[in-house]
């Protein structure tokens, strides 16, 4: 079984015609599919799914018959979630070297 993580973003991949092509995609693979709210960072072109779109988006998918998780979103208010608190680190750590 494979599990698919597809981040919704705002209407780029959240239309429920995007859900039917991606379990068309997938008919013949058995797959657990893991809907992820994008974490909109400062910057971002990109923004979050609404909840309404999300739920459509999942709705469609397991109409299909996959199983599907929205995931919960953590850390956003910090810039934490997928990682990006570590790249601030990193950032840092690299502007400390140039100043040296």
């Amino acid at each position: 079984r494979v599990t698919v993580e597809y981040v919704m973003l705002s209407n780029i991949n959240d239309s429920t015609e995007q859900a039917h092509q991606l379990a068309k995609v997938l008919k013949d693979t058995p797959s657990k599919i893991n809907l992820i709210p994008f974490n909109p960072y400062p910057g971002s072109p990109y923004t979050c799914s609404s909840n309404s779109r999300i739920d459509r988006f999942a709705k469609v998918l397991m109409e299909y018959g996959f199983t599907t998780v929205v995931r919960k979103t953590r850390g956003d208010d910090i810039d934490a979630a997928c990682g990006q608190l570590v790249g601030d680190v990193v950032d840092r750590t690299k502007r400390m070297l140039k100043k040296q």
